[in-house]
């Protein structure tokens, strides 16, 4: 029966209160969201964002090939340009170890990777996901942009 009760205090823990980090400023939201092709013609860009109503209260590190992106909450994205032409790896922390998504990317479009929580055996856990322009687009636009950077976890 504890255990019982323990995990819907924890399940309640997820689905309420609200983490926050550091945002970039409006303009840089509202200019990422007209989603033009990367700045350097031989780069992709790449949004990843998490709109995903469970574990509101979790912030959860994000990176690409390694390197800190930032560290996302409930509502925000992140835009950054990557290296055309090769895999690149999005990862996010989860419960007991990293989640890992390859995505072969080309230079001049833009890819969409949804992070999302799941709930865990006793924290919430997180994983990403590629999704189609049209989803992200259509996501990313009720979205609020972060600053990048952040990541509270070593890798």
């Amino acid at each position: 029966m504890k255990i019982f009760s323990f995990l819907a205090i924890a399940t309640a823990f997820l689905v309420t209160g609200c983490a926050s980090v550091n945002m970039a400023p409006k303009e840089d939201s509202a200019k990422a969201k007209q989603f033009s092709p990367p700045a350097t013609a031989s780069n992709a860009g790449l949004y990843v964002y998490r709109n995903s109503f469970v574990g509101q209260a979790l912030k959860k590190d994000i990176w690409i090939d390694g390197k800190c992106l930032g560290e996302s909450a409930p509502d925000v994205f992140f835009y950054t340009e990557v290296p055309g032409g090769k895999d690149i790896k999005v990862s996010t922390e989860s419960e007991f170890s990293p989640n890992d998504l390859v995505v072969k990317v080309d230079a001049g479009k833009n890819y969409f990777v949804r992070q999302y929580i799941k709930v865990g055996a006793f924290v919430g856990g997180a994983g990403v996901e590629a999704v189609s322009e049209a989803v992200g687009k259509n996501d990313i636009a009720k979205l609020e942009m972060a600053k990048p950077g952040n990541c509270s976890g070593a890798r």
